[in-house]
């Protein structure tokens, strides 16, 4: 397995994308695309070939589950973990998102410091 370096991040509220892209660039060193739409990621996902998916579940258009169910078209999501990022995390809307596909959930508000760690135990845990 190679190391964790590319993230495709789809968020559509610009100060949670500001703050995921520093916690994961400069505190967890990985280069990350963000998104600002489901759409905008379908558009530019195939290109990044990323190696870890975190999804925002409530945005306009398309929503976290159906970008997801869509960039399952363009990408082999079986070699790519998925996690959403929601603050809707009661165990039932976890098992929901998991039956999609997702590997986790990563509960919003993120911890800034940590929020790389948690990225790279979820693409161990996955690839384990």
């Amino acid at each position: 397995m190679n190391a964790l370096q590319r993230v495709l991040h789809v968020e559509d509220d610009r100060s949670i994308q500001a703050i995921a892209r520093l916690a994961l660039e400069n505190v967890g060193g990985l280069q990350v695309l963000c998104c600002q739409s489901g759409q905008e990621a379908l558009q530019q996902a195939a290109a990044f070939d990323p190696q870890f998916i975190l999804l925002d579940v409530m945005m306009p258009g398309l929503d976290g589950p159906q970008t997801l169910q869509q960039l399952g078209n363009l990408l082999d999501l079986r070699n790519i973990p998925v996690a959403f990022m929601t603050a809707k995390v009661q165990p039932d809307e976890i098992a929901y998102y998991r039956s999609l596909g997702a590997a986790d959930v990563i509960i919003k508000p993120f911890d800034p410091m940590t929020l790389a760690t948690q990225v790279r135990s979820i693409w161990s845990a996955f690839h384990g």
